[in-house]
């Protein structure tokens, strides 16, 4: 996929208040670290991750993205009613029906014939619902496009928390360790044609590769806890995500090279889903990229899912990170395994 006509105007982004470290987590997790013989500090030795943030308790998602979208907004001189189209795509969501975007779109106004829907593919949502937009934009059907999202990890790991403290095996502890790593965010990236005021970051081109044989390596879903009662769980496979992840990537990465026209050497920053310490260096040496080039947020933010990757392009344009005219790679991985790469002239 490439573009002549896309534009990424502007990246707003909101983080959850609470700041929760690692050592929190294990000073919770006391009992079984106890019973399994493990030592304090272990988590961030593992991921990487010293802190992460939390929404309150009765944060609503549709509010955090919406308070994401008003900032994106306000960088430009778009107005609700230029939007032709808002797509929500965090993994967490707030009902099955209807879409969250719903809510969202309400917030800003928008009304008439834009389309309103959500869309979702694990930590890759954002970036796909980007391409979406890019897709309309291109075919000349719209101007103007809204991808949000918001993230939520307190609830699934206050019940991962209260699970593991009932009793588990270390099998059962390592499935648990990448829920640990979660975080709370939430992101809006507005995609215009360039007529609006803004910034005028264009998007080059994008290309994905999947491996659908390993859709069970990273789940959460609701599990049967008796009778007609469900509850959240999560489950991963940290070590086999990391191996063909690692294998998706390098694939992913010589398509995306192919299509783009690019060297490695004209890459020039790259901006990969936040997952931890081992992750990015897992796939930087495998891509042949420098550490230098790569951007994270990871070890104070953690992994906030689908708001990972673009809370950290939208941190690292504000502090000045991406400059003018640079060839930036988003290098995103999601379960599945879907891995998706998108090219942008900053």
């Amino acid at each position: 996929m490439k573009y002549n006509r896309v534009f990424v105007s502007a990246l707003g982004y909101e983080l959850g208040p609470q700041v929760v470290t690692s050592a929190e987590l294990e000073e919770r997790l006391a009992p079984v670290y106890r019973r399994l013989n493990l030592h304090p500090g272990q988590l961030e030795a593992w991921t990487g991750i010293a802190e992460r943030r939390w929404w309150h308790p009765d944060a609503r998602l549709s509010a955090g993205a919406t308070a994401a979208a008003r900032k994106a907004l306000a960088k430009t001189s778009v107005q609700a009613a230029d939007l032709g189209v808002v797509i929500y795509a965090g993994v967490c969501r707030e009902n099955f029906e209807p879409a969250t975007a719903c809510a969202v779109a309400d917030a800003l106004g928008v009304k008439g014939g834009a389309s309103v829907y959500d869309l979702s593919n694990a930590c890759l949502g954002v970036l796909n619902g980007m391409l979406e937009v890019a897709n309309r934009i291109e075919l000349g059907q719209i101007r103007a496009g809204l991808v949000v999202s918001c993230e939520s990890a307190r609830e699934i790991n206050e019940i991962t928390l209260a699970r593991l403290l009932q009793g588990v095996e270390m099998d059962q502890f390592a499935e648990a360790i990448a829920t640990f790593t979660g975080g709370s965010g939430a992101v809006a990236m507005l995609l215009t044609d360039g007529s609006f005021n803004g910034a005028k970051h264009r998007l080059i081109g994008a290309v994905s590769q999947v491996a659908m044989e390993h859709h069970r390596l990273c789940r959460w879903g609701l599990a049967p806890t008796g009778g007609l009662q469900q509850s959240q769980y999560m489950a991963t496979d940290s070590v086999s995500v990391l191996k063909y992840g690692v294998q998706l990537g390098q694939q992913t990465w010589r398509v995306f090279l192919d299509e783009l026209g690019w060297t490695p050497a004209q890459v020039e920053r790259v901006i990969c889903h936040q997952v931890g310490s081992g992750h990015q260096d897992a796939i930087l040496k495998s891509l042949q990229l420098a550490k230098e080039k790569d951007y994270t947020t990871y070890r104070f933010l953690g992994n906030m899912g689908t708001a990972a990757l673009p809370v950290t392009a939208a941190i690292a344009d504000e502090r000045g990170v991406l400059k003018p005219g640079e060839r930036v790679g988003f290098l995103g991985i999601g379960s599945g395994l879907t891995c998706l790469m998108m090219g942008l002239e900053w």
